[in-house]
């Protein structure tokens, strides 16, 4: 991982506020498609400020939450004060060997380092255990969000790696799930959600300030969101899931 990148990822506590107020949740069709059946006992690993957690903890399941950062920690335990919160990462989990059933990981997997996470996901999987991987990312098949994600600096693209996320072995082959939908949202949402993109957030003060003052603009004029309460957002939020193999 790049210095660069390292800077990036360590960077989301800085906008922890604005993640937990703008990132979307997800569709209950990709919760139901990740989480196989018969799971008890549920791993999210950079979980964020709980955007994965709180649906599954709706289910009623066990979860605990691994996240390295100590402020998307902080908001994860507000929302979620039941469920436990430790410090930790994809590469070094503080789970016991064989104790979850499931590890999910929401918006993260391009994060990690695969030949490091790989093997720590399987240590923490029961035998038969699975991992479940899912973003949301925006669908820029739409005119409209094409033209306000085009507003955005040049930046690696965290998308290309949910295409085909890299797993391997013990873990059999990664069987893939799409599914379109569309979230309602504000402006003022819009402009939180980019403020919370790593590339975003580790930009100098001035040019940040200056790119959320451009999207400010957009949102007032373009013809498809100037003076609406409610916009609607188009996602599309690939899943992935592989099982880990015995033996």
């Amino acid at each position: 991982m790049s210095g660069l990148t390292q800077t990036r990822a360590a960077s989301f506590g800085a906008a922890a506020d604005a993640y937990e107020r703008a990132r979307p949740s997800y569709p209950e069709a990709a919760i139901d498609w990740i989480l196989p059946r018969g799971a008890r006992r549920v791993l999210d690993l950079g979980a964020g400020t709980g955007k994965l957690t709180r649906p599954i903890h709706a289910r009623g399941l066990d979860v605990v939450a691994v996240e390295p950062s100590e402020g998307m920690r902080a908001q994860l335990s507000r929302g979620l004060p039941d469920v436990p919160v430790l410090a930790g990462s994809a590469e070094a989990i503080p789970l016991e060997d064989a104790s979850v059933d499931l590890v999910v990981v929401g918006q993260a997997w391009h994060w990690f380092d695969p030949a490091r996470a790989v093997p720590e996901v399987a240590r923490v999987l029961r035998p038969g255990g699975a991992l479940g991987l899912i973003w949301n990312i925006r669908d820029r098949r739409d005119p409209w969000m094409d033209a306000f994600s085009g507003l955005e600096p040049e930046h690696d693209n965290s998308e290309d790696d949910s295409e085909n996320p890299r797993v391997g072995p013990p873990f059999g082959p990664v069987e893939r799930f799409d599914l379109p939908w569309r979230q309602s949202t504000t402006a003022d949402a819009l402009i939180d959600l980019l403020a919370s993109r790593s590339y975003v957030i580790v930009l100098p003060e001035t040019e940040r300030t200056a790119l959320l003052a451009k999207v400010r603009r957009f949102l007032d004029t373009d013809a498809s969101t100037a003076g609406k309460a409610e916009i609607s957002v188009p996602y599309v939020t690939r899943c992935s899931r592989a099982q880990k193999r015995a033996g």
